[in-house]
């Protein structure tokens, strides 16, 4: 994308969504992600009614009278977007395409951090890990961010749900808010790798997909591409049992997402690409608040 033409696409992301995240998100953002984890503050004197869990036995050793440790929320979290770069997100038959509705919800996501004073990082994945942006504060470093949303070319085209999940275990050292955006268009069981990244991390999962992709038409012979693997080939959309076949797939498939999520404990939300996702996104915050 030519220089001017990717600013100015750049600047309208940014009106958008900044809006958005100041206007409606603000407060459902805060009050779903405030203070996940717990820093120790202080210790002070045992008071009656205090959790005998908290005290510190080394203050209450030297002091010959029981002490507790202070604890109070993180209110600064570190917030990772998981973003896939995969072939099938450039597919869009009904609204806009995924990778157009992923960007908007990544760059919403992203002001309505900086607003709650967290830090922002993203981790690019197809089969590889093709790009990792550190988390930092702060607007140049969320344009800089959106900029790759809209322009950033992956090299490869396939899709490894685990490995990026592995990664962020791994990369990220700090317990962080990992926002999991994805298509999940896999036939991979990614369920043990969510499990572990959610136990270090909060991890929550948003599936973007086109409703075109649940179920299809009847139109006579049609030719279907593998996005990722290049192939094509031609079937016939006027058989029931193909179209069956083919509903009985998303279903199948759709259902192991949603059961890997379930039982890693992760909230998920799946948008479809001509749905409000600003509606979506704020009965997840209101569900997680």
């Amino acid at each position: 994308m030519e220089t001017t033409e990717l600013l100015k696409k750049v600047r309208q992301i940014e009106i958008k969504t900044r809006g958005l995240s100041r206007n409606i998100f603000a407060g459902q953002y805060h009050t779903a992600f405030k203070g996940r984890g717990m820093a120790f503050s202080e210790v002070r004197e045992y008071q009656f009614g205090d959790d005998v869990r908290d005290i510190d036995w080394n203050v209450t050793a030297r002091h010959h009278k029981p002490y507790i440790k202070v604890f109070e929320e993180e209110r600064e979290l570190t917030v990772m977007l998981l973003i896939d770069v995969s072939g099938s997100r450039n597919f869009g038959a009904v609204g806009e395409s995924k990778k157009e509705v992923i960007t908007e919800i990544a760059a919403t996501l992203a002001f309505s951090a900086i607003q709650n004073n967290d830090k922002i990082g993203v981790i690019f994945f197809s089969d590889q890990i093709e790009k990792f942006i550190p988390p930092k504060k702060g607007k140049k470093h969320i344009l800089y961010i959106i900029r790759e949303l809209i322009d950033f070319q992956p090299e490869h085209t396939g899709t490894n749900l685990s490995l990026v999940l592995e990664y962020l275990t791994n990369a990220i050292k700090k317990r962080c808010t990992a926002f999991f955006i994805s298509d999940f268009i896999t036939e991979e069981n990614f369920k043990n790798a969510l499990s572990i990244a959610n136990r270090k991390h909060d991890v929550v999962a948003v599936q973007v997909y086109d409703k075109r992709e649940t179920e299809l038409p009847n139109v006579g012979l049609m030719k279907m591409q593998d996005s990722e693997r290049g192939e094509e080939k031609w079937i016939d959309t006027s058989s029931k049992r193909v179209r069956d076949t083919y509903s009985q797939w998303w279903s199948q498939r759709q259902s192991r997402v949603l059961d890997a999520a379930r039982k890693s404990r992760v909230d998920i939300t799946a948008i479809a690409t001509d749905e409000n996702y600003v509606l979506a996104l704020m009965n997840l915050f209101k569900h997680r608040g």
